[in-house]
């Protein structure tokens, strides 16, 4: 199966400019069996109103997810849940946890970075570190953090040089860590990553489980299929 673990949608992110519904449909059009919603999260380029209370702003930011299901459940696309945590300019694509659990649970945007990863692994969640080389103006210092993570996102399709890709991979290998690709595309139409598994996931919570057992089988890379 052919999964997209990178998009944003424009009711989370500030920065996309496709709605959820033109993300399912147009992933679906490109010969994805799934995908997942990882909007910018409480402390990134969130567009929902931070002086909203925590399960207010939870609910909202769970909309880009619930539209893009409503979309996929009628076409026959997988959908399911995540979020981009940043911390200073540092992305950790976050898997493996519910909207309910997210609502409630608001000491996610109140603790430490070094809290809030550990938080996650400990819920049940696993940590993807998204495009860990890029070089871009908002990005001050690059942070590694290999004990904290489970995989990193090798190929980014957001990224504007190979070689932050070709480091992310060096950074994998070296520390014998996972490796996923995502698109990280923010408009309908544009996917290039994505991994490949030889077994079906049903909710976020599945993904954990694909990530430690060895489950995927290739990468997308630059919008071409790649088996490991």
């Amino acid at each position: 199966m052919r999964w997209e673990t990178h998009l944003h949608t424009k009711e989370g992110s500030a920065c996309a400019s496709a709605s959820a519904a033109e993300m399912a449909k147009t992933c679906k059009e490109a010969g994805y069996d799934g995908m997942f919603v990882t909007d910018h999260f409480y402390h990134g380029n969130t567009c929902v109103d931070r002086s909203l209370p925590w399960e207010e702003w939870a609910r909202q930011f769970s909309l880009g997810y619930y539209h893009a299901k409503e979309v996929g459940d009628r076409i026959g696309l997988r959908v399911c849940f995540g979020w981009e945590y940043s911390w200073d300019g540092n992305d950790f694509l976050t898997y493996g946890l519910s909207p309910a659990w997210l609502s409630a649970h608001p000491e996610v945007i109140e603790v430490t970075p070094y809290e809030y990863l550990k938080l996650i692994r400990e819920a049940g969640g696993c940590i993807v570190h998204a495009h860990p080389f890029r070089q871009e103006w908002y990005v001050p210092v690059i942070k590694l953090l290999p004990d904290l993570v489970d995989a990193v996102e090798v190929y980014n399709g957001g990224n504007h040089e190979d070689a932050y890709n070709d480091r992310a991979l060096w950074y994998a290998e070296s520390f014998g860590l996972k490796q996923t690709s995502g698109s990280d595309t923010h408009w309908s139409g544009v996917f290039t990553g994505g991994i490949l598994t030889d077994c079906d996931m049903h909710s976020t919570e599945d993904y954990g489980g694909i990530i430690r057992s060895g489950c995927i089988t290739g990468l997308v890379r630059a919008g071409k299929d790649c088996l490991f």
